[in-house]
Order: C-alpha cells, then sequence, then structure tokens
C-alpha cells in the first residue's frame, strides 16, 4: 500500500449547503418557489459553467433572464450566492492535520466564483490539490475527474478515500476502486477519515 490519500468535497461537506437558505430568501423576494429559483441557478448548468463551457458573467445572464430580474437584483443575487459560503472548522481542521500523513485533494464540482472563495477564506493551501469541475472540464460523477485528481496526488484508486455528501458521486469513486463516503455529518466523517488512514500504517490523531 501506498501513503493514504483523502479526496474530499466542497459544498455539503467542507462548506455547508447554504443555497437552501438563499433560494427561500430570493423565492419570497421574487414571488417564486424556492424549486424556481434553484432551477433558475442551477438548471442545465452541468454541461455549460460547471465544465468551463461558459463565463460565469455569461451565466448569470441566463439566471437574469429566467427570473426576469434587472442588473441591481442579478447582483444582489449572485452576490448573496457568492459569499455565503461558511466553512466546517473541525472538517477543515481535521484535512489540514493530515498532512503529511496523507495526500489530500478538493474534488468539487463548482463555478469559477469557487477557486476566489478558497483564497479568501485561507484555504488553497489547505490541501496538496485543488481539483475544480469549471477549471478541468468535467464533473462528478464523470470519472475523469476521480481520475486527475489521482493523478495529481500520485496515488492509486486503492490508496485513496472519497468523501462526498451526494451518493452518487461515492458511487461512481468505488467503481473506480476507491474506498467512499457519504458525508453526513462531521462526527462520522472524521471517523472514517481517521480510520481509513490508520488502516494503512499512517497518524490520523485528527484535531477536534
Amino acid at each position: 500500500m501506498g501513503r493514504p490519500a483523502v479526496l474530499i468535497d466542497i459544498g455539503g461537506v467542507l462548506s455547508p449547503d447554504h443555497l437552501a437558505a438563499v433560494a427561500d430568501d430570493w423565492a419570497g423576494r421574487l414571488g417564486r418557489t424556492p424549486a424556481e429559483v434553484m432551477a433558475a441557478l442551477y438548471g442545465g448548468n452541468d454541461d455549460q459553467i460547471l465544465i468551463g463551457r461558459v463565463s460565469e458573467d455569461a451565466w448569470w445572464g441566463v439566471v437574469a433572464e429566467r427570473l426576469r430580474l434587472g442588473p441591481a437584483q442579478s447582483g444582489a443575487l449572485r452576490a448573496d450566492v457568492t459569499r455565503g459560503h461558511a466553512w466546517d472548522p473541525e472538517l477543515v481542521a481535521a484535512v489540514r492535520a493530515l498532512r503529511p500523513a496523507a495526500r489530500t485533494a478538493i474534488v468539487s464540482n463548482a463555478w469559477p466564483s469557487m477557486r476566489p472563495a478558497l483564497q479568501h477564506a485561507g484555504l488553497l493551501d489547505l490541501v496538496d490539490a485543488v481539483v475544480l469541475s469549471c477549471e478541468v472540464g468535467c464533473a462528478k460523477p464523470d470519472p475523469r475527474i476521480y481520475e486527475l485528481a489521482l493523478h495529481r496526488l500520485a496515488a492509486a484508486p486503492a490508496d485513496a478515500l472519497f468523501i462526498d455528501d451526494t451518493p452518487g458521486h461515492v458511487t461512481a469513486a468505488r467503481a473506480l476502486g476507491l474506498a467512499g463516503h457519504v458525508h453526513t455529518d462531521t462526527p462520522e466523517t472524521l471517523r472514517r477519515i481517521a480510520e481509513f488512514v490508520r488502516a494503512r500504517g499512517g497518524d490520523a490523531e485528527l484535531r477536534r
């Protein structure tokens, strides 16, 4: 076995989901349902902004048309979506503490604003590699994004644990030979990381 590798998602894992609250707020402002707001924000983005085929500015033009927003409203909604990222302090500390016992990577389906958000939060040095779908042209559950992350870490699938809050993304990782964990709460995820790293001879005294 090689040195263990831990691959972890951002939205819903390192950064708790804030989009439901944004959708609820804007649904009330616009006289729409939260589902309609979410559909306007993300419907069809898998083969557009999420893999870098259109710019974030262009995508916000699409959102504005869908919701019939003027420039001021569109800018305010964009600001709410972009600045709403909070970070799970326990998971962030735990991932940082893994080095050098384990190789680490962020693997996230993300818009271009994610890298500046990581930089603003001081988290670009949190892991050994940051793999964002908008930058690499493929998104989970596409096997290529997992393979690219493993390549950047020089890790074999059998040495890697993948953590995501979307079961289908975890299933895709397992199909490639990675261990997988569906994130539902921080304590269980911390336990799974420690268990995985220790089983491969690493020191996983994760900060709590």
